[in-house]
């Protein structure tokens, strides 16, 4: 029987999730910390990831001890420090600054569909992450990265393309990530054995 489901996402022990939604077929990794973010039909994310604030599209493969949407410090501010958004951990008669906490929800991070964040990346708040993208181990992404192209460093740097400009475009005018689930499965030795090039031939 498959583990995963259309219906119920499935999350591995000790996971904190809080005010997210899941699509169909999601898994989220041990230890792993999901909120006020949305991950479409088919993405997954490994151990220990810490995603906030963000837009996950569908097929989205999310290494471990990968942080999207990382949060920001108030750096304009008299100071950095989370007691004065967080105060009413340090005195009875006060509450959390809201507003803080809403422009933080509000600064999205946006993964596409078929992406790859490698290892260990850091995404910041308000990047997009376009589809078939790879981000590599370690990266720190501090700007948008363009569809089906690679990237990698601190701060990351385009490496190369995957595809060329044609076959992305034709890749995303398929956009074979909203095909249904039996149609994937139908199409399944076609993703196994078929070149990119082969496939688009095939299926556009």
């Amino acid at each position: 029987m498959a583990r995963l489901s259309a219906d119920t996402p499935f999350f591995h022990p000790d996971c904190q999730i809080s005010a997210s939604s899941f699509g169909a077929y999601v898994e989220i990794g041990a230890g792993s910390r999901v909120a006020n973010s949305a991950f479409g039909d088919y993405s997954y994310c490994d151990r220990g990831c810490d995603i906030a604030n963000a837009e996950v599209g569908k097929f989205s493969n999310i290494a471990s001890a990968t942080r999207i949407g990382a949060t920001d410090h108030p750096m304009e501010k008299a100071s950095l420090h989370h007691f004065h958004y967080r105060s009413a951990l340090y005195w009875d008669d006060v509450e959390d600054d809201a507003d803080w906490f809403a422009l933080r929800a509000g600064r999205k991070a946006h993964i596409g569909h078929d992406t790859w964040i490698g290892h260990g990346a850091l995404i910041k708040p308000e990047v997009s992450i376009g589809h078939g993208a790879v981000v590599a181990s370690g990266t720190v992404v501090t700007k948008d990265v363009a569809p089906y192209t690679i990237v990698g460093g601190n701060t990351a740097r385009l490496i190369r393309r995957r595809y060329s400009e044609t076959v992305a475009e034709r890749m995303m005018a398929l956009a074979w990530w909203d095909w249904d689930h039996e149609r994937l499965r139908d199409a399944l030795p076609d993703f196994r054995s078929l070149s990119a090039e082969a496939f688009l031939e095939k299926y556009s």
